[in-house]
């Protein structure tokens, strides 16, 4: 009988360990810095990763929730990706990133990795009409006989997409939730899951295990890690996910 593990490494990145596969989520691991492209908001890395890109060992497949922002995929991200590792994501995505197996895939389409089934599922970065602003995004939801079901938010800030995906997958135990309410200039909205949404979004799903991730280590998440716990307090449903430590859930 496999186990379900977590390793958090920082920011939206962890590597979860599912039915016999490593999984890894929004691949970051560049050091320290800002990046500001052309007509795009700059952002700023505070912290570097737990775990190098050259330690975190064999993954057998990434979850990307997006391509188009460096705090979901940077340039060690992209490092990773192009060594041909197949990365599940965006049809946006497939199409525009190169050197690497990268599957596009639509809300509710499914991908088979061995024992696991990989369903994507949907998401929205901000406030309705926001897309054209800050392009697709999705989630995921694993599920393997014999293994918990798991859903792995992405970038998703909506409550009522989060209802959608319960009522089609009832039995979600494990929830690895995208949360910090990131903002940015430009747009009056929370991009991700504030902490009290997050713990709705939890008991929405009916989760009895949650991984809360995107948290930390950047300039324009609004929320912290301990406003995350300080929502789940009465819970008993967040985990503790210490820095580069492998968990069981």
């Amino acid at each position: 009988m496999s186990t379900t593990t977590i390793t958090y490494i920082g920011g939206p990145t962890a590597v979860l360990e599912y039915a016999g596969k490593r999984f890894i989520t929004d691949p970051t691991f560049d050091a320290p810095g800002s990046y500001s492209d052309p007509g795009e908001t700059t952002l700023v890395k505070t912290a570097g990763p737990a775990i190098a890109r050259d330690a975190v060992g064999h993954i057998d497949a990434v979850l990307l929730s997006h391509h188009a922002h460096k705090d979901n995929l940077d340039y060690e991200g992209l490092e990773l990706i192009a060594t041909g590792i197949p990365t599940l994501s965006t049809p946006d995505a497939a199409s525009d990133l190169f050197g690497g197996s990268v599957v596009g895939l639509d809300s509710w389409e499914e991908y088979q990795l061995g024992d696991v089934t990989v369903t994507a599922v949907p998401a929205l970065h901000g406030p309705p009409g926001s897309e054209r602003l800050v392009g697709e995004v999705t989630g995921f939801v694993l599920e393997s006989d014999g293994e918990p079901t798991v859903y792995v938010s992405g970038d998703n800030a909506s409550i009522p997409l989060v209802e959608q995906i319960a009522g089609r997958f009832p039995m979600i135990e494990i929830a690895v939730l995208f949360a910090g309410a990131a903002r940015v200039p430009g747009i009056d909205a929370n991009l991700t899951l504030t902490s009290p949404d997050a713990a709705r979004a939890a008991i929405m799903l009916g989760a009895r295990t949650v991984v809360g991730v995107h948290t930390e280590d950047w300039e324009h998440f609004s929320e912290t890690r301990e406003q995350l716990e300080a929502a789940f307090a009465d819970k008993g449903l967040l985990v503790a996910t210490p820095r580069g430590e492998t968990v069981t859930l």
